[in-house]
């Protein structure tokens, strides 16, 4: 079986609709394919295939009041089944360590040629260590500035994910990082490969075995929602960011134009290629299911057990990407030094964050007012 997750470093890039579409398609080739809601924070695939909200889903498997094969639905597509999330139930959006790991074991026993995990956007640790359950997971962007930088935000927060988990406790190359806690800041601005020197002068063991895994890990690309084919320039260049500040090697799975055909789709509560297959977007989905079928299934070495990651490890990011500021410039003095930001995008970011900031200061300016109005009345009083 393999196993696909699908992730995108922000939201509203189209990741649920590779994802609805693309089990469909594998279905379509002969395929058995099980397709699974995580995007536990805002589920809405069932949306996308057109499937009423199931009763059992994700959530009442991890309280208890289903079993694991009483979740997995039929749904109205050959050879696809389907997994809902269950959005309403309080405190799926960030899961116990058993939890996730039960879930893990259950997803490792399905019957399918294909796991298609449609995960939530961000970089909290269930999505990045669901992320590293295959070392073929997909990152779904768009030319967007935004979302250029958070698809490589993802990308590096997973790599410093790997290495965290490869690193015993009390190695020296953990306690490296764990000392790296009090300047995060300092950390994030570190390109993987001279920190993977660094480390490699005290730790030679724990850093060989974390460039193995790193020479297994395969990540690919999908760039969404191209207006131009200019756009398209933009995924060689994320690929490029990613090598040499990451040492990591993305491969490119394919583009997909902007296509109106598919809101067509969604409001006539069908997926895309089986509303139009012939579409631009459709066509697009095709090329795509080809290249996966085609491709050999990969897995990292037996003893990469992510069910054994630590829950106290350090968090690269702290918030969410689209909304820590200081991560997010880093980012763009990266990019900017390979050219995968041009002049005008880099100007149009920067001013961008500097209405942030603008608006910031004003709400802090405003808070100060109100404390002092407040601390002279009290005094007066």
């Amino acid at each position: 079986m393999q196993i696909i997750p699908v992730a995108s470093g922000k939201g509203g890039v189209g990741k649920s609709l590779l994802s609805a579409n693309l089990a469909i398609a594998l279905g379509q080739a002969g395929k058995k394919v099980l397709l699974a809601d995580l995007d536990l924070g805002a589920s809405n695939l069932h949306l996308v295939i057109g499937q009423q909200p199931p009763k059992v889903g994700i959530g009442t498997f991890l309280t208890g009041q289903s079993r694991f094969e009483d979740i997995i639905n039929p749904t109205d597509y050959e050879n696809v089944s389907f997994i809902a999330g269950d959005s309403e139930i309080p405190g799926l959006t960030s899961l116990k360590a058993s939890q996730k790991n039960e879930l893990i074991k259950s997803f490792s026993h399905a019957d399918a040629d294909y796991l298609i995990l449609d995960l939530g956007a961000g970089t909290h640790l269930t999505i990045l260590d669901m992320f590293l359950l295959s070392p073929q997971g997909i990152v779904v962007t768009a030319p967007t500035v935004t979302a250029t930088l958070n698809g490589y935000l993802f990308l590096k927060n997973t790599v410093f994910r790997m290495m965290y988990n490869t690193f015993k406790r009390g190695s020296a190359a953990y306690n490296y990082l764990e000392s790296l806690k009090k300047d995060s800041e300092a950390l994030q601005k570190f390109y993987i490969p001279r920190l993977v020197e660094t480390l490699e002068q005290i730790d030679p063991a724990s850093v060989s075995l974390f460039k193995n895994r790193m020479s297994e890990f395969r990540p690919r690309l999908i760039l969404n929602m191209i207006d131009d084919p200019k756009d398209a320039d933009r995924a060689q260049k994320i690929r490029r960011s990613c090598q040499q500040y990451l040492g990591l090697n993305l491969e490119h799975l394919g583009v997909i134009y902007r296509d109106s055909m598919q809101d067509r789709a969604l409001a006539s509560r069908l997926p895309v290629v089986v509303y139009k297959p012939h579409s631009v977007i459709g066509q697009a989905i095709y090329r795509i299911a080809e290249k996966i079928m085609q491709s050999e299934t990969l897995k990292f070495d037996a003893d990469y057990d992510i069910t054994k990651a630590s829950e106290a490890s350090f968090e690269i990011a702290s918030e969410e990407a689209s909304d820590d500021f200081s991560q997010k410039m880093a980012y763009i003095e990266e990019l900017a030094g390979t050219g995968a930001l041009s002049a005008g995008e880099l100007a149009e970011t920067l001013k961008s964050q500097q209405f942030e900031i603008t608006r910031l200061r004003n709400e802090n300016n405003l808070l100060k007012k109100k404390l002092v109005d407040a601390a002279r009345q009290g005094y007066k009083i």
